[in-house]
C-alpha cells in the first residue's frame, strides 16, 4: 500500500472526529501531499451525490466525507464512503453500498450484515490507499464499544487494515475527558491500543495551565502522549455531520429585529440533508429557529420544510404537532414558505407509497405507517407517489418566472431568483406530478433538459433541489449578501490544527 494512513478515532459520538478529519485532510493537502478522506460506514440522513465506480455512473456517500474530500482537494467519489447507514426509523436503516441501494442487506440482522458489508469496506479503503499519499480516515462513535467490538470494522478493524497512526479525541466541555481518554485506551486488546499514537482534548475553555498535570499523568498511564489541546470552535463554519446545530432558538418569539431575516427551518423526526442549511448560518443577517412545536413559528419571515427520510411519517407528525396548520396559516399570510426535496412532498395534495418504499414496508413504535396514502398540506397542487427507483442526479437547474405571472409581479423573495442558474443534487424515491386538471402545468424551476424540478404557488416554493443555499447566485439574489467560501473555511480548520498541535507531531504521524 503506497499510502500512509492517519485515523481520527472519538471517545464518544460528537467528540470532534468529523471536524477533526476535515481538518486534517486540508493541512496534509497543504504540504503537497495527495490526500483522500476514508469512513468504513457512516450512519446519517445527510448525504451528496457523488461519481461512482464504472464510467458516468453515481452514488451517494455521508456528507462529511464529500465536504472532507474537498478539504482534501480530491474529487469526491463512492470509496471514501463505501457503506452509508441511511435511518428510516428506530430499528430499520437503508443500506448503501459503493453508493447504490442494497435493499437485500437493508433487512439483514445487525451483527450477519456486518460481516458481509467489511469486504466492500476493506477493497475500497486499499484503492484509495493506492492511489495517495495520505489516507485520512474517520472512525465512528468509540472503538471501545465492547458489545458491538467483534462486528464493528468502522474504527480498529479499518485501523489494523491500514495500520493507521491513530488520534483519539476527547470533548473535554463535556467534562470527564481524562477518564474518557484512559477508558477507552484500556478497553482495546493490545494490538489495537498500540496504534494510538496521540491524545486530542477539543473544545477547551478556559485557562490551559490548569490541565497539569493530567496530561502528563495520562501518559505515564497510557505511554501516549496528548498532541492538541484545541480551543472550542464556535463559528467554524462547517456544517455539522449529524444532529441540529443548536436547540430551537428563542429568538422568534422577540421583537423583529431590523434587517434580520429570521427562518424557521422545520424539525422533524426523521428531518436530512441538514448540512445544506449551514450557508444561511454564515450570514450576520440571518436567525434560524428549528420548529418543533407551532409557537417557533412566530415571527418567522420565512418557513423551510427540508428534506425527510420518511416523508409520510413526518408528514403525519406535522398534524400531530400542530405545526400542519400553523404551516398553512403562515402560507394564507402571503409569507414565503419553501419546501425541498422531502418537504416539497408534503407541501402537495398526496403522498402515495403503495408498495412500503420508505421504510422497506416495516413499522415500530416510532413508524407507524404502513404502505398507504397520506393527505399533504395542499399547498400546491402536486401528488407524489413511491417507487422502488431511487434517483440520484448532480442537476443543473433555472429559475424562471410562473406561467401565471411576469416576474415583477412573483411575490418576494422567489421574484429575486428569475433566470438564475443553479447547481446543486437529487436524491430522492418520490415522483411528482401536477393534479390541477384546470390548469396546465406551471413549473418554476427546471433542469437542464426542461424537466420540472420545482413549483410556486404564491409565496409557497416547492423545490426538488438541494444546494440552493450554496450557491453564491442565489444567498446574493436572496439577501444580498455571500457567504464564506468552502476553501476558506477548510483553511481555518487547517490553520486551527496547525496552531495546536505540538510541533512536527502531524507529519510524524506519517512516520511508521
Amino acid at each position: 500500500m503506497r499510502a500512509r494512513a492517519v485515523m481520527v478515532l472519538g471517545t464518544s459520538s460528537g467528540a470532534g472526529k468529523s471536524w477533526l478529519t476535515t481538518a486534517l485532510c486540508r493541512w496534509y493537502a497543504r504540504q503537497g501531499l495527495k490526500v483522500a478522506p476514508f469512513k468504513a460506514q457512516n450512519m446519517s440522513n445527510n448525504a451528496r451525490v457523488v461519481p461512482g465506480l464504472e464510467p458516468s455512473s453515481i452514488g451517494e456517500i455521508g456528507s462529511a466525507q464529500y465536504f472532507q474530500a474537498l478539504a482534501a482537494r480530491a474529487v469526491p467519489d463512492v470509496r471514501m464512503n463505501p457503506v452509508l447507514l441511511k435511518p428510516e426509523h428506530d430499528t430499520a436503516s437503508q443500506v448503501v453500498v459503493m453508493g447504490q441501494v442494497r435493499r437485500d442487506y437493508s433487512t439483514m440482522p445487525w451483527r450477519a450484515r456486518s460481516e458481509l458489508l467489511w469486504p466492500h469496506a476493506q477493497e475500497a479503503l486499499h484503492a484509495l490507499m493506492q492511489g495517495h499519499d495520505v489516507v485520512v480516515m474517520e472512525g465512528a462513535g468509540s472503538p471501545a464499544e465492547i458489545n458491538l467490538h467483534e462486528q464493528d470494522f468502522v474504527n480498529m478493524r479499518s485501523a489494523l487494515a491500514a495500520q493507521a497512526a491513530c488520534l483519539l479525541v476527547t470533548d473535554i466541555d463535556r467534562g470527564g475527558a481524562f477518564a474518557h481518554l484512559y477508558g477507552t485506551h484500556q478497553l482495546l486488546p493490545e494490538r489495537e491500543r498500540a496504534l494510538i499514537r496521540g491524545f486530542v482534548l477539543n473544545r477547551f475553555r478556559g485557562d490551559a495551565t490548569l490541565l497539569a498535570p493530567g496530561p502528563q499523568q495520562l501518559q505515564a498511564l497510557t505511554g501516549v502522549p496528548t498532541l492538541a489541546v484545541i480551543p472550542m470552535q464556535r463559528h467554524h463554519g462547517l456544517p455539522e455531520e449529524d444532529g441540529l446545530y443548536e436547540a430551537p432558538s428563542t429568538a422568534s418569539h422577540s421583537p423583529s429585529s431590523s434587517g434580520i431575516c429570521r427562518i424557521a427551518i422545520v424539525a422533524y423526526p426523521r428531518i436530512s440533508n441538514l448540512d445544506e442549511f449551514q450557508p444561511l448560518r454564515n450570514l450576520p443577517h440571518v436567525r434560524l429557529t428549528w420548529a418543533r412545536q407551532p409557537r417557533d413559528l412566530d415571527g418567522a419571515h420565512w418557513v423551510v420544510l427540508p428534506g425527510s427520510k420518511h416523508t409520510r411519517a413526518d408528514l403525519a407528525w406535522l398534524h400531530e404537532q400542530g405545526l400542519a396548520s400553523a404551516i398553512q396559516s403562515h402560507a394564507a399570510q402571503g409569507r414565503p414558505v419553501l419546501g425541498i426535496c422531502g418537504g416539497l412532498q408534503m407541501l402537495g395534495l398526496s403522498v402515495e407509497d403503495p408498495d412500503g418504499v420508505e421504510g422497506l414496508g416495516q413499522t415500530d413504535h416510532a413508524s407507524k405507517h404502513s404502505p398507504g396514502s397520506s393527505t399533504g398540506l395542499a399547498l400546491l397542487p402536486l401528488r407524489t407517489h413511491f417507487d422502488t427507483a431511487k434517483s440520484l442526479r448532480i442537476t443543473q437547474a433555472r429559475f424562471k418566472a410562473s406561467a401565471s405571472a411576469e416576474p415583477s409581479t412573483l411575490p418576494s423573495p422567489w421574484s429575486a431568483m428569475h433566470g438564475l442558474h443553479v447547481d446543486g443534487y437529487e436524491i430522492h424515491h418520490g415522483q411528482t406530478t401536477w393534479a390541477d386538471h384546470h390548469k396546465a402545468p406551471d413549473a418554476v424551476v427546471t433542469d437542464e433538459h426542461g424537466q420540472a424540478l420545482g413549483w410556486q404557488r404564491g409565496a409557497v416554493l416547492g423545490v426538488y433541489l438541494h444546494g440552493l443555499f450554496e450557491s453564491d447566485a442565489a444567498m446574493h439574489a436572496l439577501f444580498g449578501q455571500q457567504t464564506r467560501t468552502l476553501d476558506s473555511v477548510f483553511d481555518g480548520l487547517a490553520d486551527t490544527v496547525a496552531h495546536h498541535f505540538e510541533p512536527g507531531a502531524l507529519m510524524a504521524l506519517l512516520n511508521p
